[in-house]
């Protein structure tokens, strides 16, 4: 029986594949491969991969900020003292000791931390803001004080309002009445002061004569005073009225000091009374001479954004 037998004579490996070498030599080249593959790995730096790099067990707790400063007007006008522009001339007339040294413009403190002292009074920084509305009356002065004496918005409080360091926010002259904003929030009355931030005011004035149809049309189209002040447009609106002069409802747009007055004045009317109805969003209502309301959080929200 034929029997198929494999050739003793094989051809070489390296015959057929001259590159791949001999086993020997293949098993001799494998080692010396490992070996410069250590050798790299023993000079390549441990943990050179962020995301291999250990992280502590417990990360630090972070340290406790320092309280940051404030310029010494605005801890001023924070704390109800005044105005900023005010503290300014408190601080430039020394009147202002902060840690027991003179203070002097561009002071910067902590008021939670820091000793102030105005007029030989500790500033208070626990002042609980306040927002009121007052009808004022005439012969009461728009001011904290008067060197005259006379009796100030302040003066006429509520004893629940004493002592909140509260201050006026604008002006109504000595023999008017109406609306008056008072409060200590410095910020917002700076920022309501300002004339980029004026809001719209809304005057009822009686006067003993009767005003003609140009007249109201010289108020409309914007006139100028005696001194030579150029006016704005007034809106003007005639109110019915049964008793003796006339009565006019009047909305300015800029803060001419004593404007209504003087507006009469250069026609020739006389003013019998003059009170402000209303600014900005904010309306007097049936609130009795000499009253004052704290405001609704809609009215201060309103007066807010109207400052910003």
């Amino acid at each position: 029986m034929n029997t198929f037998h494999r050739s003793s004579k094989s051809t070489p490996a390296s015959a057929s594949h001259p590159r791949s070498g001999t086993a020997a030599q293949q098993g001799e080249a494998k080692p010396a491969r490992q070996r410069q593959s250590s050798q790299r790995d023993e000079r390549r730096p441990k943990h050179s991969s962020p995301r291999h790099e250990q992280q502590p067990a417990h990360a630090p707790s972070p340290q406790p900020t320092a309280p940051s400063s404030v310029r010494l007007n605005k801890a001023l006008a924070d704390a109800g003292i005044c105005s900023r522009r005010k503290a300014d001339e408190l601080i430039a007339q020394g009147r202002v000791m902060v840690n027991n040294k003179t203070a002097d413009m561009g002071t910067r403190v902590q008021p939670e931390k820091d000793s102030i002292v105005v007029d030989g009074k500790a500033l208070r920084t626990d002042t609980e803001r306040c927002y009121l509305l007052m009808h004022k009356p005439v012969q009461v002065m728009c001011t904290v004080s008067d060197p005259e004496k006379r009796p100030t918005v302040i003066d006429i409080l509520p004893p629940e309002w004493q002592g909140l360091r509260l201050y006026p926010v604008g002006r109504l002259d000595y023999f008017s009445e109406g609306l008056i904003i008072l409060t200590n929030d410095g910020d917002l009355t700076q920022k309501l002061a300002h004339p980029s931030h004026h809001q719209p005011k809304v005057y009822r004035v009686r006067v003993r004569e009767a005003v003609s149809p140009e007249m109201i049309a010289t108020m409309q189209a914007g006139m100028t005073l005696a001194e030579g002040e150029r006016l704005a447009p007034i809106e003007v609106t005639l109110v019915p009225y049964q008793g003796t002069g006339t009565v006019l409802e009047l909305v300015l747009h800029q803060g001419i000091n004593r404007q209504i007055r003087r507006i009469c004045r250069d026609f020739g009317l006389t003013v019998l009374k003059l009170a402000r109805i209303a600014q900005g969003s904010l309306r007097l209502g049936d609130l009795p001479v000499g009253a004052v309301r704290p405001l609704s959080e809609q009215e201060l929200a309103a007066l807010r954004a109207a400052a910003e």
